[in-house]
C-alpha cells in the first residue's frame, strides 16, 4: 500500500488512515437500513469502530456481531445529565459490547468554574467503565463554547480524571474541529491524553490537516467519503 506524507514525519497508507476513523452514526432519524450501510462501511474500509447511540447498539450487534468494534456516546449531546445517569449509560454500553465510550463534559458546570464537580463527573464515568473493561474513554469538551484558556483547563481536567482522549466537538451544537484547536489541545496534553477531532469533518484533506496538527482519531459521519478521497490521493482508487 502506498503511503501519503502529511507532515511532522507522518506518512499514512489507506489501512492506517482508516484505523484512525470513528465512523459515526448519531443522526436522530437514522433507521436500520442506514445502520446496516454504516456497518458495511466499517467492514469494507476497516475503520477503527462504529460510533453509535446506545439505542442502536443491540441492532448493530444483531447485524454484525463482534466482527467490528463499537463506540457509544454518553450524556450526548449536551453533557448536562447527572453523573449517575452518565455512569449508568457508560456501564450499560460497555456491558452490552461497546469497547469505547465518548462522554460529553458538563459544559454548564465548566463555564461556572465548578471544576471539582466537572472532574468528579468525568472520573466517575472513567472509573466504572474501566471496571468493565472499556478500552478508551473520550471526553467531548465542545471547543466551540470555550476560549483558549478554557480549552487548556479542560485538557487538565480530562487528563487528571484518567480519560484517554480529549475530543473537540459533538457536531450538534455549531462549530466543529479546527486545526487551531487540535494543535492547542495536543500541546496542552503533553502526551497525557490523545486528541480526537470531531465535528464538521467532511473531506480527506480536512482530516489529514487535523492529524498533522495532532489528532490521533477522527470522528466523522462521512468516513466512506474520506476513504474514497484518500484512495484518490494515493492513486489507489
Amino acid at each position: 500500500m502506498k503511503g501519503f506524507y502529511i507532515g511532522r514525519n507522518i506518512s499514512l497508507n489507506p489501512r492506517e488512515f482508516a484505523s484512525m476513523i470513528d465512523h459515526t452514526l448519531l443522526k436522530p432519524d437514522a433507521d436500520y437500513r442506514t445502520l446496516e450501510k454504516y456497518v458495511n462501511d466499517v467492514r469494507e474500509y476497516g475503520f477503527k469502530l462504529l460510533m453509535l447511540p446506545l439505542s442502536l447498539l443491540d441492532k448493530a450487534l444483531e447485524i454484525a456481531g463482534k466482527t467490528i468494534r463499537y463506540g457509544v456516546v454518553v450524556g450526548f449531546p449536551l453533557g448536562n445529565t447527572s453523573t449517575r445517569v452518565k455512569v449508568y449509560e457508560a456501564v450499560e454500553a460497555v456491558s452490552s459490547g461497546a469497547s469505547e465510550v465518548d462522554m460529553v463534559m458538563n459544559i454548564s458546570l465548566f463555564k461556572s468554574r465548578e471544576y471539582l464537580r466537572v472532574l468528579e463527573d468525568i472520573s466517575a464515568v472513567v472509573l466504572e467503565a474501566r471496571k468493565r473493561g472499556v478500552e478508551s474513554v473520550k471526553v467531548i469538551i465542545e471547543t466551540t463554547f470555550l476560549d483558549d484558556a478554557e480549552k487548556i483547563k479542560a485538557v487538565e481536567l480530562v487528563a487528571q480524571a484518567g480519560a484517554d482522549y480529549v475530543k473537540t466537538n459533538t457536531g450538534f451544537l455549531g462549530g466543529g474541529a479546527t486545526v487551531h484547536d487540535v494543535a492547542l489541545l495536543y500541546r496542552a496534553s503533553q502526551g497525557r491524553v490523545k486528541v480526537k477531532a470531531s465535528g464538521g469533518i467532511r473531506h480527506a484533506l480536512d482530516a489529514l490537516s487535523l492529524i498533522e496538527a495532532g489528532a490521533s482519531r477522527i470522528g466523522t459521519s462521512n468516513g466512506d467519503r474520506l476513504m474514497k478521497e484518500f484512495l484518490e490521493l494515493t492513486g489507489e482508487a
